[in-house]
């Protein structure tokens, strides 16, 4: 009997000849490896067109510079990158098989067939300056996305308080700082005491288009402060766009274009922030209401080739609402646990509105010469309302783990209360006149400038703070204590704290500067240098006191070189002197007095610095290493509370910082742009010949990263790490004590912030068709504050045990962990 027909068999043959060509094909497939990447020129932009090679295998680049190979594994194969326009590349791999290897190339011009010399532009390096891509700010995460946010993982620039945009600068305080928006000045709140009521940062991040920062040694153009020079560049539009953020802690909208034929360029931005998210993080119940508005705008209109007129205006208004209920906070040491149990009655009211407005002309006189005149004014009215009653009750916990009641409180060593209150209001006009020029001939430039300033300030501090322990009214700091209930006590009842002040103070200011800049060649080296002047009139008129006039004067310079090495190196030299005639706060002491005759704090800096560019798994790298020294006299010693500083306004002090700063940052992912920072620094003041102690600022180390990162087969999946390590500060002490006798530390800031988000599209990948092709970005995503859940504190409140007549210092913690969820538009 046949069991097959002629047909079957034919059939059957076929299907076990398809099998084994299955079988052979997954066999030889199973050994191959891919090749993945990003081509790219040395300006990081990617090239389309490339030609991939391996033997007689290829493929070629798209329009976004990627590429997909696949290559024999576990042998070694030399891959050929090729364009017309750059120089071939290759490079021999083994890669294990069934395995993506990733590899993204960096391509050099072809120069060899045309007579000429291709440049790099070091200027800003030379200049001392650190460039900051703005589009990292609306990504970086951070419990204030933003600029600031960027420039705490920067070396030398410190902040353990996440919820403040403020910053210290090698050893420097928050009112060391400049901030340029446009080349116009812009200040900091007056009466803010904690960061959770400072809100929106002045500088919106979505309307950035250049950040420049440097960390000391800036030229003499900029302005009189001890610090750094934050320099922000708005854009200006060339198309229509709208930009929308949004997130649980709020959320902004962004709108752009031109008009009247491309003359006039616009853009607004509205921004919202509410901060409920982190304070109900924190180990105080309440019912808090912390919302932040404002409207910004730029406006750019050139009226021909010569001329151009621009607008900047900003309009906030920042409400906190606080009503605590109640703290439950346990501290001490294992042995000897402790917890504070407070319960609150009353609230706190604060409002600032702030207005400013700035109107600029820029006329080009020829083609060397270009003039600008800027007015601005600065409008302010800040209230500052609360009246809180604390009653306390710090108690001993039981650490028997075997105990009924572990972890209760099992006897109380102080009980009493605390009643706060404040009336403090600020009126302050600041207005300005500038008349600007730069004069550019070949590689000769001459920068000048004039400017004068009108500061019209009126104030009224009405602040003060009753302790009660177990029903006996605790007496004033340096006053003779009462020992009650044992002996009677028959003098005057007095606030613990108590300061009342009403001052107008009115200053005038004259300032001019005048610099020369050159780059130029030695034996082959290319060479930049600067020197230039700067001299600062000012003028104190107050209601309580005479008026007193003085005058400074600052000459500062820089000297970089870029030898004709192999190596790609950069060297420079700052020197100057650095001085700072007394804003307001700085005339107003401790009781709240305006001292006129205050003098400027004067600073010597000293910079060293060294740029190194390098190739590092043929990837950039740079090497950015500083080592400074700065000699300060004259000195305003101060206290810090959270961020409150209360000047002393008697110039008594001097002191020094000196430190070493290093930064590495490159393509440690292919295509993203990460950075390490490690910074030292020493600094130390010395009050009326008292000796050295450290300043509330004496960060001795600092580490900081920023890394960035994606799903090799999911490249749409971003991954954003922001990590800071801190050294504990001196502080923690009540702002009455003198910092002779308590120099204690906080303990170390750590600190680990880490967003994903998803892109469905952006600028490299665009769509022609779908609901995403009206979208020019788009990605949703989420992001996790202090993921370690670390417990941070800089600051402490000082309760009293009635038995021992001790105080104790209990840690106010900073945030805890908390989830954000967000969404960035553009369309």
């Amino acid at each position: 009997m046949q069991l097959f027909s002629e047909k079957n068999k034919n059939s059957m043959l076929k299907i076990v000849t398809l099998i084994l060509f299955l079988i052979v094909t997954t066999t030889i497939v199973a050994q191959n490896s891919v090749i993945i990447g990003i081509v790219k020129n040395t300006d990081k932009e990617p090239i389309e067109g490339v030609a991939v090679s391996y033997l007689n295998n290829g493929t070629t680049t798209n329009n976004k510079g990627e590429f997909q190979l696949t290559v024999p594994g576990d042998i070694e194969i030399k891959v050929v990158f090729r364009h017309i326009s750059y120089t071939k590349f290759s490079k021999i791999v083994t890669i294990p098989k069934n395995r993506t290897y990733r590899f993204s190339p960096i391509l050099h011009s072809k120069i060899e067939e045309i007579n000429e010399v291709v440049v790099k532009n070091n200027k800003k390096e030379a200049q001392g300056f650190i460039q900051i891509n703005p589009a990292n700010a609306t990504k970086i995460p951070g419990a204030n996305n933003g600029v600031e946010n960027i420039l705490m993982t920067l070396p030398g620039v410190n902040n353990n308080n996440e919820l403040s945009t403020q910053y210290n600068v090698r050893g420097g305080n928050f009112d060391e700082n400049l901030v340029y928006v446009n080349g116009i000045e812009v200040y900091r709140p007056f009466l803010v005491r904690s960061g959770q009521q400072e809100g929106l940062s002045f500088v919106n991040s979505a309307m950035v288009q250049n950040v420049k920062f440097s960390a000391g040694g800036f030229q003499a153009k900029y302005g009189d402060k001890l610090s750094s020079v934050l320099d922000i560049t708005y854009r200006t539009p060339k198309e229509l766009a709208t930009t929308i953020n949004a997130s649980l802690l709020g959320g902004s909208v962004t709108i752009e274009g031109t008009m009247l034929n491309n003359k006039l360029s616009a853009i607004l931005g509205v921004r919202y922030r509410d901060n409920s998210l982190f304070i109900n993080s924190k180990d105080v119940e309440t019912t808090a209401n912390p919302n932040f508005t404002d409207a910004q705008t730029f406006l750019s209109y050139t009226v021909n080739p010569r001329l151009k007129i621009d607008f900047l205006g900003t309009f906030s208004i920042n409400n906190y609402k606080y009503t605590p209920i109640t703290r439950r906070t346990k501290f001490g040491t294992v042995s000897n646990p402790l917890e504070l149990i407070v319960f609150y009655d009353g609230q706190e009211k604060d409002k600032f509105e702030t207005a400013f407005g700035a109107l600029k002309g820029s006329y080009l006189v020829n083609k060397n010469l270009n003039i600008s005149l800027t007015t601005s004014a600065y409008h302010t009215i800040e209230e500052e309302y609360y009246d809180i009653l604390a009653s306390y009750n710090l108690g001993e916990v039981n650490n028997d783990f075997g105990s009924a009641d572990f972890g209760d409180v099992k006897f109380s060593e102080g009980i009493g209360s605390q009643l706060s209150h404040a009336r403090n209001d600020i009126d302050a006009l600041i207005a300005n006149a500038e008349l600007k020029g730069t004069y550019k001939k070949e590689n000769h430039q001459i920068d000048f400038g004039i400017k004068y300033q009108k500061e019209d300030i009126k104030d009224r501090i009405n602040e003060w703070e009753v302790i009660d322990s177990v029903g006996f009214s605790v007496r004033p700091p340096h006053h003779i204590s009462n020992n009650q209930p044992y002996e009677p006590f028959t003098g005057e009842i007095l606030p613990f704290q108590s300061i009342q002040a009403k001052n107008k103070v009115i200053i005038d200011r004259f300032i001019w500067f005048a610099q020369y800049s050159k780059n130029s060649e030695w034996n082959n080296h290319k060479v930049w240098y600067n020197l230039g002047v700067r001299s600062h009139n000012w003028n104190v008129n107050s209601d309580a006191s005479k008026t007193t006039n003085q005058i400074i004067y600052s000459v500062r310079g820089q000297f970089a070189i870029k030898p004709d090495w192999e190596k790609d190196m950069l060297f420079r030299i700052s020197a100057g002197m650095y001085n700072q005639p007394p804003f307001y706060k700085e005339l107003r002491n401790s009781e709240g007095i305006v001292i006129p005759t205050v003098d400027t704090q004067k600073s010597i800096h000293l910079v060293l610095g060294n740029d190194y560019s390098f190739g590092l798994w043929e990837r950039p790298f740079k090497l950015v290493s500083e080592i400074y020294f700065k000699n300060l006299s004259n000195v305003n010693t101060y206290t810090v509370d959270n961020v409150k500083i209360r000047y002393a306004a008697n110039n008594n002090a001097t002191a020094y910082a000196t430190g070493v700063d290093i930064r590495l940052n490159g393509e440690f992912v292919p295509g993203t742009e990460s950075w390490i920072s490690v910074g030292f620094l020493k600094t130390e003041e010395n009050s009326e010949n008292r000796g050295y102690i450290s300043r509330p600022t004496d960060q001795r180390f600092k580490f900081g990263m920023l890394f960035q990162d994606y799903v090799p087969n999911i490249p749409n999946i971003k991954m954003y790490l922001n990590l800071v390590f801190n050294t504990g500060v001196p502080g923690g002490s009540p702002s009455y004590t003198d910092p002779y006798e308590y120099q204690n530390r906080l303990n170390a800031y750590k600190r680990a912030d880490i967003g994903i988000s998803y892109v469905f599209t952006d600028a490299k990948n665009q769509y022609k068709s779908g609901w995403k092709s009206n979208l020019k970005e788009f990605s949703v995503g989420f992001e996790i504050f202090n993921m370690f859940d670390v417990q941070n504190s800089i600051t402490n409140t000082w309760v009293r045990d009635v038995y021992s007549k001790q105080f104790y210092g209990i840690p106010n913690f900073m945030t805890q962990r908390v989830l954000n969820i967000k969404m960035d538009m553009k369309f």
